[in-house]
């Protein structure tokens, strides 16, 4: 088997999908790429077993075949090829690999691609398009959210409920959760799924720039991702997520409007003095004016903030992490946000002060309790 392609352009292909190889799989033939040739298109397939992405090129070759690349020692040697054909030659009885350049030869031991595990295909799926834009801005939005904790698998994921008016994704650690709405994306099958994390970075880094549609389609195991010439297969989280909308408090006395950009400067200011374990920042409502303080009482480090905002409600003093409120209002484009709280033991809600038509993001963190509340 014997094909020719542009360096720079299989390169292009193989760092998109090259994300999904590990270095340490469960099955050692997952460090290779896949190399398939059907009519003279190189089909070439990474995968963890979890998740397998796939992407297609056009190759000139005489005849069909299929070979596992390693995948590292290749991605580094066309990296440090400069931009010029290159000359695949497979010797199907010892895998090897044989890569002719204008600079030189470079031979590899590949691998049987019969022993590459068979991808699954999606059937009996729900199908749902959307733009790369609406699905980028839906993971940016909420990946940050989830949780690490191996223990709560649901949590390790982003949720996403589609219904007949709009699409939901929500993400929770259980000490912050994001509900990100579109009221324009929408399915007449009424369902729910959970996308893994790993799976969800991979696509966001993946995503074209320009804004090309995406097809989603998904049944109870898997979900499969598709726009330009690249296809994500998905293994779904099988666990019930938490019923975050009980969590969300509806009422929510003290309101405040603030510039989100002199907010998000102020904590980042305020959290270096804030204790290194809780990381804990103090927000005093008094009037129209935020008080933003922290102390680390092992240091003798304290500082403290005076900003104006807009507040209606009663005075109160709250406890927050500085790390989850400066994640929330760096994930928020907008000029202004509003916070709402209840009381200072329940937790505070962060809003975009105006929101798109189509989109409806609300951000809740709960308090860490100030010590004289104790």
């Amino acid at each position: 088997m014997k094909f020719i392609v542009s360096s720079s352009a299989l390169l292009k292909q193989l760092s998109a999908i090259n994300g999904v190889v590990t270095t340490n799989p469960v099955v050692p033939i997952l460090e290779n790429f896949l190399f398939e040739i059907k009519d003279s298109l190189l089909t070439i397939t990474a995968s963890d077993l979890q998740t397998s992405m796939m992407t297609e090129i056009a190759v000139e070759a005489k005849e069909d075949g299929n070979i596992a690349v390693p995948a590292r020692i290749l991605i580094e040697t066309l990296k440090n090829l400069p931009e010029q054909p290159v000359t695949f030659s497979i010797d199907h009885d010892t895998y090897a690999v044989e890569i002719s350049s204008d600079n030189g030869r470079y031979r590899l031991a590949g691998e049987n691609a019969t022993d590459f595990p068979k991808i699954p295909t999606v059937s009996n799926a729900t199908t749902v398009d959307m733009s790369t834009e609406v699905l980028s801005s839906a993971v940016s939005n909420t990946i940050f959210a989830t949780s690490s904790d191996e223990l709560r698998p649901a949590m390790t994921g982003v949720y996403i409920n589609l219904s007949a008016t709009n699409t939901t994704f929500v993400a929770t650690d259980g000490h912050r959760l994001v509900r990100y709405r579109r009221v324009d994306i929408a399915s007449g099958d009424a369902t729910s799924l959970i996308i893994p994390r790993k799976a969800l970075n991979l696509l966001k880094s993946t995503l074209p720039s320009e804004n090309v549609p995406v097809t989603v389609e998904f049944n109870q195991s898997n979900a499969y991702f598709k726009f330009n010439n690249i296809k994500m297969i998905c293994r779904l989280i099988d666990e019930r997520f938490p019923d975050y909308e009980n969590v969300i408090p509806t009422e929510n006395p003290n309101r405040m409007n603030i510039d989100r950009q002199e907010l998000l400067s102020s904590l980042r200011r305020i959290a270096i003095y804030a204790n290194k374990t809780t990381h804990q920042v103090r927000l005093k409502l008094t009037g129209s004016e935020l008080m933003i303080s922290a102390e680390d009482l092992d240091f003798s480090n304290e500082a403290n903030e005076r900003l104006s905002c807009d507040h209606e409600g009663e005075d109160i003093e709250i406890g927050f992490n500085a790390k989850f409120l400066v994640e929330m209002l760096n994930n928020l484009s907008c000029k202004e946000v509003s916070l709402r709280f209840s009381a200072p033991n329940r937790a505070g809600l962060i809003l975009p002060a105006e929101q798109d038509e189509n989109e409806d993001i609300l951000m809740l963190v709960m308090p860490v309790m100030l010590n004289n509340y104790v």
